[in-house]
């Protein structure tokens, strides 16, 4: 059973695409979408174990591997962070390994890059477009990311913010659609996101970062 349940449309901003069905995920290659957001609440059981463990026995990661390779990664880094065994563990794992391989679907990735993130600072917390095609971020524990349209180089005068446990697919700057590749001068996306700034709160976030890779031999 999936530690998270649907929950209604509540999207403000027009270039993100709000989807209650992860096969719509690959809206993200629509033209006039700039982001997809799998709107979801985590339930009350799974978000009190996660919200409950200790900093240090949290889940870090940083690797590239096939999507096929998922779940044992992620079990390897549980087990090395010490994650309690739980069945909620095993629905984090489950769920993290279902994006990656639905992720690796939509991008035709046959590699990932997969990270565990475990913040406590104001890491990233500047307003920013990734170097890359696209990019999954979701959020397990904490505030999730912050998001917004940008204009003319300046912050987003509406700051949104992703909900806990809702997945959501940014473009990045070196995505190509049909308006890049005809070269009329339109960037890739507007849509610029940060990590919340946290440092001093006690908060420890928990983010599951997936890029698409495509030659990992060129990557470091």
């Amino acid at each position: 059973m999936t530690p998270f349940a649907a929950i209604p449309d509540m999207s403000a901003c027009p270039t993100v695409r709000v989807v209650q069905d992860p096969q719509d995920l690959s809206a993200i290659r629509d033209p006039d979408v700039d982001a997809v957001l799998w709107r979801r609440a985590p339930l009350p059981a799974f978000q009190n174990w996660i919200d409950g463990l200790a900093p240090d026995t949290l889940p870090s990661l940083r690797a590239i591997f096939p999507p096929d390779e998922v779940r044992d990664i992620l079990t390897a880094a549980c087990d090395a962070s010490k994650t309690p065994h739980h069945a909620e563990r095993d629905r984090l794992i489950d769920d993290a390994a279902a994006l990656a391989t639905m992720f690796a679907g939509v991008m035709g990735a046959p590699y990932l890059r997969l990270r565990f993130d475990v913040i406590d600072t104001n890491a990233c917390c500047k307003f920013h477009t990734d170097t890359i095609s696209a990019r999954l971020i979701c959020t397990y524990r904490g505030h999730g990311t912050h998001y917004g349209l940008a204009s003319d180089g300046r912050d987003p005068e509406t700051i949104l913010s992703t909900p806990t446990g809702s997945p959501m697919i940014f473009r990045g700057n070196q995505w190509r659609n049909r308006s890049s590749d005809l070269g009329d001068g339109k960037p890739p996306t507007r849509l610029v996101h940060r990590s919340p700034p946290i440092e001093g709160t006690g908060e420890t976030r928990l983010v599951l970062v997936i890029d698409p890779i495509h030659e990992p031999a060129n990557e470091i």
